[in-house]
């Protein structure tokens, strides 16, 4: 609670994010690979309900969705959690500036402008993390050498040499694709989902029930 005594989150807040999770957590599995002889890099739209949350709760709605889906997701992980931390850290880099840009400008242009400025920044977090953090973890946790790695792009792009390289031509646009993707769903569902995600079927259901007892 804040200092006022008002909930951060309201019981039917709270109970949206519960199911937006479940819903995430579902979504998480079924990941499919679109990067051609690098397997690690797998499509999922596990975000498109944190997204919704996001712009339906606010911010902070959209952290608790994407930590339930990425804990979750330690139950099956295949990666030794890698996949989870990148999930949620990139996650955070997209739904934070979009949550609040949206926050602020309400409108299916504020949401995309918001998107917008969430994919790219995204983007440039997956470069960075894969750089300094992901690809060596991943490295050390699984003895396979960053130059292997590094080899896998080869096939799509034979003049990858270097880390920096595979992260530029192929983390880089595969993060913007996924973010783009994801964000075009959202952008149609959103506006129908909406009086869901806001509870304004609960609220006439009850106004029926209360018109009808009296």
């Amino acid at each position: 609670m804040t200092r006022t005594g008002k909930r951060l989150l309201t019981t039917r807040e709270m109970s949206t994010i519960a199911v937006l999770a479940a819903v995430a957590s579902v979504l998480f599995v079924l990941e499919f690979s679109v990067v051609p002889g690098v397997p690690f890099y797998k499509m999922d739209f596990s975000n498109l309900p944190v997204l919704l949350g996001t712009f339906a709760m606010g911010p902070l709605a959209g952290t608790l969705i994407l930590g339930v889906k990425s804990l979750v997701g330690l139950l099956h992980t295949t990666s030794q959690g890698v996949g989870e931390l990148a999930d949620f850290l990139i996650g955070l880099a997209m739904v934070l500036p979009a949550g609040f840009f949206y926050r602020h400008f309400k409108s299916r242009r504020g949401a995309v402008i918001g998107m917008t400025i969430g994919a790219v920044l995204a983007s440039i977090t997956g470069v960075l993390l894969n750089v300094y953090l992901l690809i060596p973890f991943f490295s050390a946790l699984f003895h396979l050498p960053v130059e292997d790695i590094v080899s896998m792009g080869k096939g799509l792009i034979p003049s990858i040499n270097s880390l920096w390289q595979f992260v530029l031509y192929i983390t880089g646009p595969f993060n913007l694709l996924k973010w783009v993707a994801i964000s075009v769903v959202g952008t149609l569902m959103y506006k129908p989902l909406s009086p869901l995600l806001h509870g304004a079927v609960g609220r006439r259901t009850a106004r029926r029930a209360e018109q009808a007892n009296k």
